[in-house]
């Protein structure tokens, strides 16, 4: 009887959960929660293994880091238990009441820099300098010293700062260029980080109410993470940020709880001086001072509209490292008096909604444990749960089923159930590292994340593939075992191991996966491509105009297919396909029937600043993707698993989409 629950999350899934009633979130929330502590409930009682004294020790090793999960996981459902707000929806009547009123605040647009290549720190300047709102100065806070970020600073207009002592990292980096300027509101973006034409002018209606300290908006990615493109699963998978920006965020912001994320976000200068500036003593300064700002009684909002892109991590080793930072920084503020546990004046549920983000890094400690607990049928022939039918039928399907229907239709499909797990996979491990550095007082300090790299060659991160190969022997190993016995004793006759079989092949396909996901293949072009549909006409030598689509672009080159067999092209051939961009020179990369891969010829400052406008500052172009099917995810996965993944290249690439956007949204000067 118990599977007839699962009826309710499939009738509930059958509309969008954004279009459903508050009643019917609440319904599964709490549908969860009963599934949930009567499993744990069942475990307390009646499946821990007491025979002896090792298995009852991993016996209630493994219900402790159950029940941590499963309790945990339930914090972030019941913070959305409660009506969030989609700013979107007023984010028009909000800019139509502050273009009616008087106030045009001088806005500072500060830009930190240190040691990003010449030709990521020009898109977001350009993007900077380019806002359809005139009031601006723009900052160049460089702490390399460089003198070609000097150059470009004055080329494209803008203001450059080098601090000599370079103190407390991005924070400090921020607050130097708070002394030099004094508009009445600040707004940041990280070096990498492009913001839309109309970035302030959606941004700035929401702070006209005076208690408004700063809005947020979503990070979005110009390229796809480590774990899209190794495991070439682009079009299956979404960023592996995108479910915070997309209901986590949203949730908090119902809360009064919003997170600053460091980039793409604009605050009240006042604000910022009655906190003393960006909190220089926190790894997270973005995160704390958030905090800091709410503990003096700001309001901090949230506008889920994709108004910027940046990079997002280029290599494995670099994505990793760059959550490892962030997990040292949110576990440092926990001893900050303006951190979650001791900043005063928020409300209990405020306090939740900040801690959740702890608990998000915590987790990875007893998900260490669920992976390495299978070990324990095979290699030491211990069952660590006792199970029979009848629990599996009325406890874990029902619990399981209903999680798994629900996850994406409760985070408005922003993550899927099971494919979003591969970044834990292969985080996991140095997560773990992390957080017990931390508890032994070791912190790793801020850096960089290195971006626009070559590589001739792919290569692994070692110092992630070597614990995931150990993983994986011993997970082999264990899962031999267990078929040996298979063989011998027959499946009727295994009894708690069938549990132990089907887990531990489960978990060595996940280390196998994450191993896959640690190779980095070769990167000969470090520009990101992005997938376009859109209209263009290749003009040749003499004039003739050929109608074609592009089908991907980027600042190197553009792909394009023909309707019909390929006029052959020469040097002199260019590609026009909006009044944006003035006709590019192309030159042939490699040509098929019906397609051609070409990069562009040489551009002028115009042509070159015209194109990266296009490509990146017009209105409306990033969508917001929802997971395909996650049942042919899963083929597709197994299929990259068993055959690999080709090597991106020309009609091969690694593509993020883009809407063809507004014609006309970019200002097109030079």
């Amino acid at each position: 009887m118990s599977l007839l629950l699962l009826l309710w999350p499939l009738a509930l899934i059958q509309r969008p959960e954004a279009e459903s009633p508050l009643w019917a979130r609440r319904s599964l929330i709490l549908l969860i929660s009963g599934l949930t502590f009567r499993y744990l409930h069942w475990r307390c009682t009646a499946s821990l293994n007491l025979d002896s004294t090792v298995s009852t020790s991993l016996s209630g090793l493994l219900l402790l880091a159950e029940s941590w999960l499963l309790i945990t996981g339930l914090l972030p459902l019941w913070l959305a238990w409660r009506r969030f707000p989609d700013r979107r929806q007023e984010a028009d009547s909000r800019q139509q009441a502050w273009q009616a009123s008087n106030w045009r605040p001088h806005v500072d647009i500060l830009v930190p820099t240190y040691g990003e290549p010449l030709a990521v720190l020009q898109r977001s300047l350009l993007g900077c300098t380019q806002q359809s709102y005139p009031h601006t100065t723009v900052w160049v806070l460089d702490d390399g010293g460089r003198e070609e970020v000097r150059q470009l600073a004055r080329r494209l207009g803008c203001r450059y700062q080098h601090r000599p002592e370079r103190r407390h990292a991005k924070a400090g980096n921020l607050n130097a260029g708070l002394r030099r300027c004094h508009g009445e509101l600040v707004a940041v973006f990280d070096a990498d980080f492009i913001p839309q034409h109309r970035f302030l002018e959606r941004s700035i209606g929401f702070l006209l109410e005076p208690d408004v300290a700063l809005l947020q908006t979503p990070q979005s990615f110009i390229n796809a993470d480590p774990v899209m493109r190794n495991l070439r699963l682009e079009s299956w998978l979404l960023p592996d940020e995108e479910s915070f920006y997309r209901w986590i965020e949203p949730v908090r912001d119902g809360w009064g709880a919003v997170v600053c994320a460091g980039t793409a976000f604009v605050v009240r200068r006042q604000a910022l001086d009655q906190v003393s500036g960006f909190v220089e003593a926190a790894l997270s300064e973005d995160y704390v001072t958030g905090i800091a700002l709410r503990e003096q009684g700001w309001r901090l909002l949230y506008l889920q509209q994709k108004l910027s892109a940046g990079l997002a991590a280029e290599s494995m080793a670099d994505f990793v490292r760059q959550r490892q930072r962030w997990a040292n920084g949110t576990l440092q503020s926990l001893r900050l008096p303006q951190g979650p546990l001791q900043a005063r004046g928020l409300s209990l549920g405020q306090r939740l909604a900040y801690l959740e983000g702890v608990v998000h890094w915590l987790n990875n400690l007893p998900r260490l444990v669920l992976m390495l607990m299978p070990l324990s049928y095979g290699l030491l022939g211990i069952t660590p749960i006792l199970l029979d039918q009848r629990a599996i039928v009325e406890l874990m399907l029902p619990l399981w089923g209903t999680v798994l229907l629900s996850i994406g239709w409760l985070n408005r499909h922003s993550r899927s159930a099971l494919l979003t797990e591969l970044t834990s996979w292969v985080l996991t491990v140095p997560l773990v590292v992390t957080l017990i550095s931390h508890v032994l007082g070791s912190s790793m300090g801020f850096r960089v994340t290195p971006k626009h790299r070559h590589r001739s060659q792919g290569g692994w991160a070692w110092f992630l593939a070597l614990p995931l190969i150990l993983l994986s022997l011993l997970n082999l190993t264990n899962l031999l075992g267990l078929i040996q016995q298979l063989i011998l004793q027959g499946w009727d006759e295994l009894g708690p191991l069938q549990l132990g079989l089907v887990w531990a092949v489960l978990n060595l396909l996940g280390t196998m996966v994450a191993l896959r996901a640690c190779w980095d293949p070769p990167q000969s072009d470090p520009s990101p491509w992005l997938s376009l549909d859109h209209a263009a006409e290749l003009i040749d030598a003499g004039g003739h105009r050929h109608p074609c689509r592009i089908t991907a672009i980027s600042e190197s080159g553009v792909e394009l297919a023909f309707a019909t067999a390929l006029t052959p092209l020469v040097a002199s051939s260019k590609l026009q396909w909006t009044s944006d961009v003035p006709p590019l020179p192309v030159v042939v990369l490699k040509a098929q029937p019906n397609r051609v891969s070409l990069h562009w010829g040489e551009l002028n400052q115009r042509q070159q600043h015209s194109l990266i406008r296009w490509l990146f500052c017009c209105d409306g172009i990033w969508p917001e993707r929802r997971p395909r099917r996650e049942v042919l995810g899963l083929l597709m996965l197994l299929k990259r698993l068993l055959l690999g993944g080709s090597t991106p290249g020309a009609f091969n690439r690694s593509l993020v989409p883009r809407r063809p956007g507004i014609q006309g949204s970019t200002s097109g000067q030079p």
